[in-house]
């Protein structure tokens, strides 16, 4: 049996990257929607329709769990997933809870960026104001680097410039953490820190994530302690190129994206 992994496109593969790191032994399907990628400008309903075409096509290889590997996918559809389907289904959320925790003693406040219909939906509205008691939190919608990563575009030149129009209407100094609230976002984690004062932490959930899918494997006893892992690549598209594209993006994540920080 396999995790399976979906993702409207690359940005998933930061997620399935620190599943790979920590269950070195569980084989993996990555999904990505190349199709409809991006989804976060989309409507709600288009969205919902394609998670639910996509989950239907992973089903088929025999899934264990299935991690939907979008913050955007998540708040849309994960419960309507959920009633439909019998495998466990985690999926993403911003690190909202982790950032706010660590800057409370710094008196310090939390910018979430993330996809404008991430940001919209209420699913993160009532995070926030369950976990953000003082205001502190504040978000970003930075659309462009979805876009920017599915080009596979990560010249410093081009990104930069872009983070720091983006950022320019915001103190800085009165910043503790920034919340990389796509997965799609970690592709960009040196270009944040290359902008960003060394005191902010930079943060994503897909360690959580990850950590949310190994306990309720092992509440199952469903984890492989032996045996090589592999990655069935999937896209909507069904091309070789498209393929051949996801992995091109991996190797660019093996090299240049540290783990979760």
């Amino acid at each position: 049996m396999r995790i399976g992994f979906f993702d409207s496109g690359l940005g998933g593969l930061t997620v399935l990257n620190e599943a790979k790191r920590l269950l070195p032994h569980e084989p993996f399907v990555y999904f990505a929607d190349t199709r409809h990628v991006p989804y976060g400008t989309k409507s709600k309903e288009e969205v919902k329709r394609y998670v639910f075409e996509a989950v239907e096509m992973l089903e088929s290889y025999d899934l264990k769990a299935l991690v939907v590997a979008c913050n955007t996918a998540t708040s849309i559809a994960i419960e309507d997933l959920r009633a439909v389907y019998d495998f466990p289904i985690i999926g993403m959320e911003p690190a909202v809870k982790p950032a706010v925790e660590s800057i409370k003693p710094l008196h310090k406040r939390v910018l979430v960026t993330a996809t404008p219909l991430t940001l919209r939906e209420s699913k993160f509205q009532q995070l926030v104001a369950k976990i953000d008691e003082d205001h502190l939190v504040d978000s970003l919608p930075l659309p462009e680097l979805v876009e920017f990563c599915e080009r596979l575009e990560f010249d410093e030149q081009v990104i930069v410039p872009y983070l720091k129009d983006r950022l320019s209407g915001y103190d800085l100094d009165q910043y503790g953490a920034v919340v990389l609230g796509c997965t799609h976002f970690p592709f960009f984690r040196d270009h944040f820190r290359h902008i960003l004062p060394d005191h902010i932490a930079v943060m994503d959930g897909s360690l959580g994530t990850v950590n949310r899918l190994i306990h309720v494997l092992k509440e199952r006893n469903a984890l492989y302690d032996s045996g090589s892992s592999d990655i069935i690549w999937l896209t909507s598209g069904g091309c070789p190129e498209e393929t051949e594209y996801l992995r091109k993006a991996w190797a660019i994540l093996q090299k240049e994206t540290p783990s979760n920080v």
